[in-house]
């Protein structure tokens, strides 16, 4: 029963992570969308405060053993990809 509990608390982690990089990613579409250019020094900081916060939730939840350190850099990592596609997108237009 305590094992099930870990697990439970484990997944709810790595889902409300995931949660927050798709939020960003979702912040990071609108803003390039219709506010401002990859280029403009508001986007830079939007991009940069939201980074830095979900890497803070990510060593918070890999020191309390919920996710590994695997697990949050492949979230970090893959949030990076998804924004360097959008990034590049918006260059070309």
């Amino acid at each position: 029963m305590l094992s099930d509990l870990a697990v439970d608390h484990r997944e709810k982690a790595y889902a409300l992570l995931k949660a927050d990089a798709d939020k960003i990613l979702k912040l990071i579409k609108v803003q390039m969308d219709n506010l401002t250019m990859p280029q403009c020094p508001l986007y830079e900081e939007v991009l940069d405060t939201q980074m830095f916060g979900l890497s803070r939730e990510i060593d918070f939840a890999v020191r309390l053993d919920l996710i590994t350190e695997e697990e949050g850099k492949a979230l970090l990592d893959n949030l990076e990809q998804q924004l360097n596609v959008l990034h590049e997108a918006a260059q070309k237009s």
